[in-house]
């Protein structure tokens, strides 16, 4: 649970914006969020907060390490909260969803390919495009 003292310690004064925002994203039901998701989860809780401050703040979150943002196929970008647990995402095709998921072996064979190629594996990001069968 990210707490003012987190934003503090990020480097951002802790304002109201920047509070509401970051509760939103704690407790939205969905964990990757558009700006425009965030921005209508805040209206319908009769938050008045503007998109362009939305966007703002999501992306000083993301500078200061408060959130990650990924892109998707589909051209927008969402964010997640970043807990500093490594996850995979697959993406459903047709519905949308994003399902996380952590595989132990897929991490190991990603550090090993790195290895044999010469290399240090010091960051990925593993995206699975999904579709349930027919």
């Amino acid at each position: 649970m990210v707490d003012n003292s987190e934003l503090r310690k990020a480097g951002l004064k802790v304002t109201l914006p920047r509070v509401k925002i970051l509760q939103m994203l704690e407790s939205a039901q969905q964990r990757h969020m558009s700006a425009e998701e965030v921005y209508k989860a805040l209206m319908e809780a009769g938050e008045d907060v503007g998109l362009a401050t939305v966007y703002r703040v999501l992306t000083q979150f993301e500078a200061a390490g408060l959130v990650a943002r990924h892109n998707f196929d589909g051209g927008h970008a969402v964010f997640e909260l970043a807990d500093g647990e490594h996850h995979d995402h697959m993406v459903d095709v047709e519905s949308g969803e994003v399902i996380e998921f952590t595989d132990h072996e897929i991490e190991r064979l990603q550090k090993e390919r790195a290895i044999q190629n010469g290399y240090e594996l010091v960051d990925h990001n593993l995206v699975l495009y999904v579709r349930r069968p027919k």
